[in-house]
């Protein structure tokens, strides 16, 4: 009988995301407690597996089969709806009602764990589901963000009213969440909302338009408004919640003017809204609008930077199956040094990022128990990731894409949505400009930058004196640079996308050294000291440099490089 041949196209297609990634099996076994981390185990490979398959089919669907705005039924009735494809529904029951990931903080039950889950493992969670599907995560995160918020801030009445509906895992009773913040002349400047608000009985009548609402046809949205007479700038914008439908179940007086067509996320529908005297509740206080919304905020920048975490590791993934399936010249494409360089340049970043979105979690989990000098960490953590690794993502989606060659600049496969995707990352929730200035802000305001170097002096008094000693004199260099920074104002605000990246890149490279020395894992140690060396210490980029040490270590991802689990 004739020899088979392997297909000369490696197609990683059913692949468990779980199985594959044992580095995030290791770390979840460091940062979970044990017997959470034992009950999340088949959760996990399970949704590794689905995410590797079904949902990255499901996915591919949704993608080609954007949502479509109907304005009328078929009888004449002025009866708006956006109808999404089966597919993307599917993929909404999978997130909302399998696995409840809008629901996990806010309540016990979910996956049969009697408590609320901890941060760190709904974003484990979320961090699987996104390499399949991006654009379901953005209602997941609103809807999740907007519960936390409603719960910190609302009336009880409101709450004990809306709370069942936001964190059910039954789909159709389900109230998903939005947030309408962006107008034509407010974007990142809230102070500039325009959106009036007029008092009615125990509630409001909301009037404006608002330009770019993400999960356009979501039940319960939270709204920047300006109530009658309230004071011109930020001080005088107010917080609403507004149900797409009244108790009675009418429509509310707005409607969706149209539907964007977008880069990315296309699955996932985004409109324009126009609030024609839509009925809507105050959250909070009077005045203090955006200080209440921005709680909500730095919750979806937490989840950007999870989404870009998991974006870069789909592309590693399928760059390094690639890499070691396909042969060129005689040689698998994982034996040849460019490639070899090339990988570990996407390794990195993608590294980094899961290492910051663990750190950040746990400071949140902290935060949220009281603990002040974690909320100052969180406070810049976040921001942190949110600028850097949506960033990083951009690039990695894009390197990753040139490793499969031709076939990845074709819509068959999943680099151009992962690609498109990731641009997102640098622009919700605040663009790289405004979410690095709000680094220094932390710095200023929060005492943000002392309790980082803290939190990090304390993770390298746990490391060998010999492991410890570059990243100890890298972390004075960059914190002192930080420190003038910020110590000068608004004169330092040109150095504010600099600054954050060196926090970014030296907070990584430190984390990622204690990692490796509690998992036992010599492999991540090498990499914490790559992104230290290539990332934060000055470089001449004419000099020869020696090339890595064991490079197909590095690029080891069996169980057996990352240490004993």
């Amino acid at each position: 009988m004739p020899q088979h041949t392997p297909h000369p196209i490696p197609d990683r297609h059913g692949a468990n995301l779980f199985r594959d990634d044992p580095q995030l099996r290791a770390l979840l076994a460091l940062y979970l407690p044990r017997d959470l981390f034992a009950h999340l185990l088949p959760h996990l490979d399970r949704l590794g597996g689905l995410a590797g398959g079904v949902l990255d089919t499901l996915a591919a669907t949704a993608d080609k089969s954007p949502p479509l705005l109907e304005q009328r039924s078929r009888t004449g009735l002025d009866a708006q709806r956006i109808v999404k494809h089966p597919a993307y529904v599917e993929l909404e029951r999978v997130a909302f009602s399998q696995y409840g990931l809008a629901a996990a903080s806010h309540r016990g039950g979910v996956l049969d764990w009697p408590a609320p889950l901890p941060p760190i493992a709904k974003y484990a969670l979320s961090y699987l589901f996104v390499q399949a599907e991006f654009g379901v995560c953005c209602p997941l995160s609103m809807t999740d963000s907007l519960t936390r918020t409603l719960r910190r801030f609302g009336d009880p009445k409101l709450v004990d009213k809306y709370l069942p509906r936001l964190t059910t895992q039954v789909f159709d009773d389900l109230y998903q969440g939005a947030m309408f913040m962006t107008e034509q002349g407010a974007g990142s400047d809230v102070a500039a909302t325009a959106t009036r608000a007029e008092r009615d009985g125990d509630g409001w009548r909301l009037h404006g338009d608002k330009w770019f609402c993400s999960n356009a046809d979501a039940d319960l949205a939270m709204v920047l408004a300006r109530p009658a007479g309230a004071a011109a700038g930020i001080k005088g914008v107010s917080l609403f919640l507004l149900p797409r439908r009244l108790d009675d179940g009418t429509p509310n007086a707005y409607r969706i003017v149209r539907l964007k067509d977008k880069l990315g996320t296309r699955s996932m529908a985004s409109g324009e809204i126009r609030l024609e005297g839509a009925r809507a509740w105050l959250v909070g206080e009077p005045g203090r609008g955006f200080v209440q919304m921005a709680d909500m905020i730095n919750n979806s920048r937490l989840s950007n930077g999870m989404r870009a975490a998991g974006l870069m590791r789909r592309a590693l993934g399928e760059a390094l199956f690639i890499a070691r399936e396909r042969r060129a010249f005689g040689k698998r494409l994982i034996d040849m040094p460019l490639m070899q360089r090339q990988l570990l340049k996407l390794m990195l970043p993608t590294e980094q990022a899961r290492t910051m979105l663990l750190q950040t979690a746990t400071a949140l989990q902290r935060a949220d128990g009281g603990d002040k000098d974690a909320y100052a960490l969180a406070r810049i953590l976040t921001p942190l990731i949110k600028f850097r690794a949506c960033r990083d993502a951009r690039k990695v989606t894009g390197d990753a894409m040139e490793v499969r060659g031709g076939c990845g600049y074709i819509e068959d496969w999943a680099d151009p949505r992962l690609l498109r995707d990731a641009h997102l990352g640098s622009i919700w929730e605040g663009t790289s400009n405004i979410v690095a200035l709000d680094v220094l802000r932390a710095a200023r305001r929060e005492a943000s930058l002392t309790a980082l170097r803290r939190h990090l002096q304390e993770l390298l008094s746990q490391l060998p004196p010999t492991a410890a000693g570059a990243f100890g004199d890298a972390l004075e260099r960059v914190f002192a640079q930080a420190a003038r920074v910020v110590d000068r104002g608004a004169d330092g605000e040109a150095l504010a996308r600099q600054t954050a990246s060196a926090l970014y890149h030296l907070g990584s490279a430190v984390m990622m050294a204690w990692e490796a020395q509690r998992i036992g894992s010599p492999r991540r140690l090498q990499l914490a000291r790559l992104v230290l060396q290539h990332r934060v210490l000055p470089r001449d980029p004419l000099a020869d440099e020696a090339p890595v040490a064991d490079p197909m270590g590095l690029l080891d991802e069996s169980a057996e490089a990352f240490g004993p689990v």
